[in-house]
């Protein structure tokens, strides 16, 4: 996976930040899968970016991230979005009795005992959530993965097969950190949710009509090695005999970002900016 050389004599090997839109109907985040329970995450995991990045790009399960896994992730909330508990029931299309989960000495799964012909499943979803992800690295290899997200070589998912994302994904690179640049990057939220706020935003100052004020607090999370939080959702293989995890130190916090709503002279009389550089919490040292 390259990038286009750069023009001769010209050598930019700066770093950069991709910024990805994460946002479809449905989204699952696994962090953790126990027996017939598969959970999902608040936001999106590093493995989930990464996996979605090796599949636009054409890699395999079997195929080595050396290249991808350096990259740090920064990730907004734009719209939390809501839990969706999904029931399901397995069972063998040919009238079998379900095989056990574990194997013999052979690596083959005996039928269960006495027979089982059906199984219960609870999953996890996200619904009508939208994140924004920053990805920072060497700008030559985040212009290939801009480049191969906008034609990937295998579907894009939002964590599972079954999530896919609505369009664009990218939203090309940026110059800077990845607080910089999630500070300063718009409000991505959907536009029911956006002027949901608004009107509840008038409600709730007693206007009589929305308040479109110029920012607001969105909480994210960066990949810092001084962080204080640590997340085990590192990929180190995707390979299906032998899949493996490592850690990373993130840190938690808000920011204040531009909601991208023209705001009017009513607006700003009606204080519209005045929690705008409010981080609550700053008093933490965050």
């Amino acid at each position: 996976m390259t990038s286009p050389p750069p023009p001769p004599g010209r050598q930019d090997n700066r770093d950069a930040v991709l910024l990805l839109r994460l946002a479809g109907p449905l989204q699952s985040w696994g962090s953790r899968s126990v027996s017939n329970r598969r959970e999902t995450s608040p936001e999106p995991t590093k493995s989930g970016v990464i996996g979605l990045l090796a599949a636009a790009a054409g890699l395999t399960r079997e195929d080595s991230l050396e290249e991808l896994l350096p990259l740090r992730l920064g990730v907004r909330v734009d719209q939390p979005g809501s839990l969706l508990r999904d029931y399901h029931t397995v069972s063998d299309y040919r009238g079998r009795p379900l095989p056990q989960a574990g194997v013999n000495a052979k690596g083959i799964q005996r039928p269960t005992s006495p027979a089982k012909q059906t199984h219960v499943t609870t999953r996890y979803y996200l619904q009508d959530a939208v994140f924004l992800a920053a990805v920072a690295g060497p700008r030559p290899l985040l212009a290939a993965l801009d480049h191969v997200v906008r034609a990937p070589a295998f579907p894009l998912a939002l964590g599972r097969r079954s999530c896919p994302p609505t369009q664009p994904v990218t939203h090309g690179l940026r110059d800077g950190t990845l607080d910089e640049v999630l500070r300063e990057e718009p409000w991505q939220a959907s536009r029911r949710a956006r002027e949901q706020y608004a009107a509840e935003r008038g409600r709730e100052r007693n206007l009589g009509r929305p308040l479109y004020p110029a920012r607001i607090d969105r909480a994210v999370t960066i990949e810092d090695p001084n962080g204080d939080d640590v997340l085990h959702d590192v990929p180190v293989s995707f390979h299906p005999h032998a899949r493996s995890f490592t850690s990373r130190h993130v840190r938690h916090g808000w920011l204040s970002i531009p909601t991208g709503f023209p705001v009017t002279s009513d607006d700003a009389d009606s204080g519209a900016h005045d929690d705008a550089g409010h981080d609550p919490f700053a008093l933490l040292g965050w």
